[in-house]
């Protein structure tokens, strides 16, 4: 083979490039404390999950796990700042189902979902669960349904941020139903959840987490759960398909990403760490309690399952009629 000089010399700088992150990858990783970036408010779902794993990793990995919540723009503040950061195993991000949403709802993006994220694995499945305030008179999913098609177009539903998992969740229910309603986006799942208490929003598809408290203090309905099979926190609210909406499933999840180029010993590790957590009692009962279930996948599978949704919610969100954000 002629290799030229030029050729070799370039050669040689990529190599020297990418020498000192190969090295760090086989030698001392962690050394210091690892961010990692929650795109949400503290106390949503996915900072709730974050902050579970990330305490039992740091104890494993001997360093510690720093959460830092960068919420806005229905997650896409952090995802930038995360595709932006060193690929070195320091910078994480732990992202929901909204990761795969954000390319079908923003016209622009400062990254690219695909591209600049390395996925390292799901944590967890987690059921959204529809809830009202009793205020409202409507006591089961039947009631909400002849009221929404009673006064099309009345009815309106909160979501956490347009374009946000919750909302595409909803946009879902909507279409199955073949009901009118109108997103009215927070800032978070806390703010909506306390505009859907106080009657000023009508419905709600939450992450379980923040709203099983007032489930069971009675200042919340829950009407049914989105998931193929019943919450294990919630065993006698029915799914929406049981409930007579068939074709309204959605899988709300939560997982770890690392910028794209961190070096596959990085990935590898922190996957295995993830998976270590889950299986330790704790998490286990922490789980339980906010009736997520614990899931993970090889990292590269991960990257295809993330692709193959991207795919399916651009779908999802052009026959809802979604507007682009621009």
């Amino acid at each position: 083979m002629n290799i030229t000089r030029r050729t070799l010399a370039a050669s040689l700088a990529s190599l020297a490039l990418l020498s000192p992150l190969a090295a760090q990858a086989q030698a001392g990783y962690p050394n210091k404390p690892i961010r990692v970036i929650v795109p949400f408010a503290a106390g949503s779902t996915t900072d709730i999950i974050a902050r579970a794993i990330s305490d039992k990793m740091s104890q494993s990995m001997g360093q510690q796990l720093v959460i830092e919540n960068r919420g806005g723009a229905s997650g896409t503040i952090g995802q930038a700042l995360v595709a932006q950061a060193a690929p070195d195993g320091y910078t994480i991000m732990v992202h929901s189902s909204s990761h795969t949403v954000s390319p079908s709802t923003f016209a622009k993006l400062p990254f690219d979902t695909e591209r600049d994220f390395a996925g390292v694995t799901p944590i967890s499945s987690t059921p959204n669960v529809l809830v009202i305030s009793p205020a409202r008179n409507i006591r089961t999913l039947k009631d909400l349904l002849a009221a929404a098609r009673a006064k099309p177009g009345s009815m309106n539903f909160a979501s956490a941020g347009q374009g946000s998992a919750t909302h595409l969740n909803a946009e879902k229910f909507k279409l199955a139903a073949k009901i009118e309603a109108t997103n009215i986006p927070f800032k978070g799942s806390a703010e909506a959840v306390t505009e859907v208490m106080a009657g000023r929003v009508d419905y709600y598809f939450s992450p379980i987490a923040p709203v099983i408290g007032h489930i069971r203090t009675g200042q919340l309905l829950a009407l049914a759960v989105d998931s193929r099979k019943r919450a294990s926190a919630l065993p006698d609210v029915p799914t929406t398909a049981e409930a007579g909406v068939p074709g309204s499933e959605f899988n709300f999840w939560i997982g770890m990403m690392a910028p794209a180029r961190t070096p596959r010993e990085i990935v590898n590790r922190l996957h295995d760490e993830v998976v270590k957590a889950l299986n330790t009692p704790e998490v286990k009962e922490r789980f339980a309690a906010l009736g997520a279930d614990a899931w993970t996948l090889k990292p590269e599978q991960f990257d295809a399952y993330i692709r193959d949704e991207i795919k399916s919610n651009a779908v999802l969100v052009k026959a809802a009629g979604l507007e682009v954000q621009k």
